[in-house]
């Protein structure tokens, strides 16, 4: 270094400087003896040691500029390697270090569905009872004021013998009156077919047709049922086209009532959530073994999941009788009457009891003259089973034979008595 180079500095400039520099290295010394070694002390970054040479000098600061520019380009080195990454070494590690997003097995168990029970026993039913439900159709004449007119019905029905023999409703051969009838079977086979016997009141008709070895339904006992039992009912809602569809749910109650008709109310029937529809008419209701319980017979228009059968036990000595005679009669009284609670309505009058069937006419040589019925008498009970209208009364001595005996308990005069009757006549 020149010697002689000019630093615009004075020598009394140089004599203080160096005097405050020997001064601060004693102070230096005798902090190194309280610290006890230079090296474990570390000078605070917000102190600034500058060199005092004259003139002091500012510490430079970095332009923002300059800072701005090297977070850009740091932020776009670590987006590019984070890309290149994900592209070409996260896939050879996916399903060995890091979970394959591919597979969702470590996320979710597998599913297993189990079916019930319940759909098990209705398909084992369907399929057991299946090939006995038939299809039927009708054909009506109705007057229409002048003319005549053709009306047609669709309705099911249920094999209860093989040589022919098929249960239904009543009203599904327009109780009767139907001037053609026609069955259609599983295997797509058309019979023609003729009524046999029905009953309007009980809803209940055997059709005859002229084929041998068909399928049979099993029929059960329906005064075994208990509310909530499985029930199946097949049939061919709305027509034809749904031929045999399969619904199932439950016995929902047991001795229901409903009105049919103005002057009909068909009782005892079993009630169901299985769905019902008119062409389900006289097809099988069935418990979970495959056995027929009931004679689908309505379904309550202005409610929906409430389905009415008819008890087979009632139909089971009037389907005995007829595939064995070809017909059935009935045991009657003689007697012409009307239910006490019509009585009082169409008379205005006020009688003694609201229940009963006040009789009107006796007929000559009938079991009821031979009893000594008499005009005006009404009666409450046939044996132990109360009576309260003509409907009820017909369907009760459908569990009588020729040669039985009844006590039928009546009121006379505002008294009751007890009067023995004989079944001595049928038709």
């Amino acid at each position: 270094m020149d010697e002689n180079r000019d630093y615009g500095i004075e020598e009394n400039e140089i004599d203080e400087n160096l005097e405050k520099t020997e001064k601060i290295i004693g102070e230096t010394e005798e902090f190194e003896e309280v610290i006890g070694s230079k090296e474990n002390y570390k000078i605070p970054e917000d102190i600034h040691i500058y060199r005092s040479c004259g003139e002091k000098k500012e510490p430079k600061k970095k332009s923002f500029r300059g800072s701005l520019i090297s977070y850009i380009a740091i932020a776009l080195a670590a987006s590019l390697v984070g890309g290149l990454s994900s592209i070409y070494i996260a896939p050879s590690l996916y399903g060995r270090v890091l979970p394959n997003p591919n597979n969702t097995a470590y996320t979710a168990a597998p599913i297993n569905i189990t079916t019930s029970d319940d759909i098990n026993t209705v398909s084992a039913v369907a399929k057991k009872a299946m090939s006995s439900v038939v299809g039927i159709t009708s054909v009506e004449l109705q007057q229409y004021f002048f003319s005549q007119q053709e009306v047609e019905g669709v309705g099911s029905g249920v094999i209860i013998d093989s040589n022919g023999y098929i249960l239904t409703n009543s009203h599904v051969v327009a109780d009767g009156n139907a001037k053609e009838v026609n069955v259609l079977f599983e295997n797509g086979d058309k019979k023609s077919g003729t009524v046999l016997w029905n009953d309007s009141t009980l809803d209940l008709a055997i059709v005859k047709v002229e084929a041998t070895g068909l399928p049979v339904a099993t029929l059960g006992d329906s005064d075994k049922l208990e509310v909530g039992e499985i029930a199946v009912a097949i049939g061919n809602p709305l027509g034809l086209e749904f031929q045999r569809s399969v619904t199932s749910g439950i016995i929902s109650g047991l001795h229901r009532s409903i009105q049919v008709s103005t002057n009909n109310v068909i009782e005892d029937l079993i009630q169901t959530d299985a769905s019902i529809n008119p062409g389900n008419s006289g097809g099988p209701l069935l418990n979970s073994k495959g056995e027929v319980i009931g004679i689908n017979t309505a379904k309550i228009k202005t409610a929906e999941g409430l389905g009415f059968s008819i008890p087979i036990n009632e139909a089971k000595a009037i389907v005995e009788e007829v595939v064995k005679n070809g017909s059935y009669k009935t045991v009657f009284m003689g007697i012409s009457g009307v239910s006490v609670e019509d009585y009082q309505a169409r008379l205005g009058v006020k009688l003694t009891t609201d229940k009963g069937v006040i009789l009107i006419q006796i007929s000559e040589n009938t079991p009821a003259s031979r009893a000594g019925l008499l005009n005006g008498d009404i009666i409450t009970k046939i044996d132990n089973t109360e009576i309260d209208n003509m409907s009820k009364l017909k369907k009760v001595l459908y569990k009588y034979k020729q040669g039985d005996k009844a006590t039928l308990t009546i009121i006379r005069n505002n008294t009751e008595e007890k009067i023995d009757i004989e079944f001595t006549d049928i038709r």
